[in-house]
């Protein structure tokens, strides 16, 4: 049994309880902790706080509304639910949040190009958005099994000016992304800023993208102690490395009485090796600059991920996410490929609202934690993007 302190926030060298940290090449050490010193800077920065502000809410459309789904509530028969819409965000999902505020950062810096991974395309296509307001340079780094099931976003990111290059290393997929991505950013870390797109790396970035995407949480606690005077009973989103459901959670860690609920990917089933579910059937070691929960083999070999859904195809998570298992904060469970489609047809039918495949998780598993709730009792659920993007995976597999 992992024993962990309860706090919320890192530590100084960056490490909730046992997990996060710094594990990268020494060439790596002083950029990160320039961007360390610079972010902590820019939390105190009126201005850039006022400026980020500006292009959350004149640009990205924030804040998102809180919608009642009646009919989707009318389908279970129990608890009240309520979307948080961040797929109404521009580009689609909450990743615009994070590369809005990666983007001004980089500027800060002094930077002129940007690196980025991508899996769903979704932090792809946000990356290269801000690049083009800020006048930065933009290479996004995407594996090639996810360049041909998201063909889309590919386009869209090639339309803004963004260099895609395909990763064929590997599985194929967002964690061989990540690697290349980040030995572009080693050598070339002089002019480049990596603007990772997940809760996940070696510090500050799980903490710093946790910040950014607190916003999500931020108005939906506002909006039921404004709106419904109480706050949800329970919280659910997808997690993938974690960037959306650390942001809709962190606001609400400190409200016990609020029951949460990250979900995986079980993809074909827990017991295949065939799923992305680090939290569920993983255990602690390292990749990517940081330690967490991680499918790895006896000799510590990282095993192949799979999942229905590109951006929740990564065999680890961030290491916030597995502070919050070990302290037993957050419930993790799992949702199959078959359960996603399941809860991508519901939604959509039931709401006309037709979510991503990672947010199509979270409303796949409904089915199992509704019969727990009462009808006197909320559900919040982050919608964290749409489903244009998936469109053709969702025809190929029904």
């Amino acid at each position: 049994m992992i024993r962990a302190k309860r706090h919320a926030s890192p530590d100084p060298k960056g490490r909730f309880g046992i997990f996060g940290g710094r594990y990268v090449p020494e060439t790596l050490m002083k950029a990160l902790g320039d961007l360390t010193r610079a972010y902590a800077g820019l939390k105190r920065d009126r201005r850039f706080q006022e400026e980020l502000r500006f292009y959350w809410e004149r640009y990205a459309g924030r804040p998102t509304p809180v919608y009642e789904a009646r009919n989707l509530t009318r389908h279970f028969g129990r608890a009240r639910i309520f979307l948080k819409r961040e797929d109404l965000c521009h580009t689609g999902a909450h990743k615009i949040n994070n590369t809005m505020a990666q983007g001004l950062l980089a500027v800060r810096l002094g930077k002129k190009r940007i690196v980025a991974e991508t899996g769903a395309g979704q932090h792809g296509v946000a990356s290269a958005t801000a690049a083009c307001v800020f006048g930065l340079k933009c290479v996004v780094y995407m594996g090639e099994e996810d360049v041909k099931r998201q063909a889309l976003n590919v386009y869209k990111m090639k339309l803004l000016g963004a260099e895609v290059i395909p990763v064929h290393s590997g599985s194929r997929t967002l964690k061989d992304a990540t690697n290349e991505a980040i030995r572009d950013w080693v050598t070339n870390v002089e002019t480049t800023h990596y603007l990772l797109g997940s809760a996940v790396g070696p510090h500050p970035y799980p903490m710093m993208v946790r910040d950014f995407q607190s916003v999500i949480g931020r108005e939906t606690r506002g909006f039921f102690l404004r709106e419904v005077k109480k706050l949800p009973d329970y919280l659910v989103a997808c997690v993938g490395g974690g960037s959306n459901s650390i942001g809709f959670f962190h606001p609400f860690l400190k409200d016990r009485r609020v029951k949460i609920f990250g979900i995986e990917a079980a993809g074909e089933g827990l017991g295949t090796p065939r799923h992305a579910a680090s939290l569920s059937k993983g255990s602690p070691g390292i990749l990517h600059g940081m330690k967490s929960y991680l499918l790895q083999d006896r000799e510590g070999q990282v095993r192949l991920a799979h999942s229905i859904s590109a951006g929740l195809d990564y065999p680890s998570v961030g290491p916030e996410h597995s502070h919050l298992k070990v302290t037993g904060r957050v419930e993790y469970r799992a949702a199959t490929d078959a359960e996603a489609l399941e809860g991508f047809g519901l939604l959509t039918r039931s709401e006309g609202i037709m979510p991503a495949l990672e947010p199509a998780h979270a409303v796949g598993f409904l089915k199992h934690l509704m019969p727990q709730t009462r009808k006197n009792q909320i559900l919040a659920l982050c919608l964290s993007g749409r489903g244009d993007k998936d469109i053709d995976t969702v025809k190929r597999y029904l």
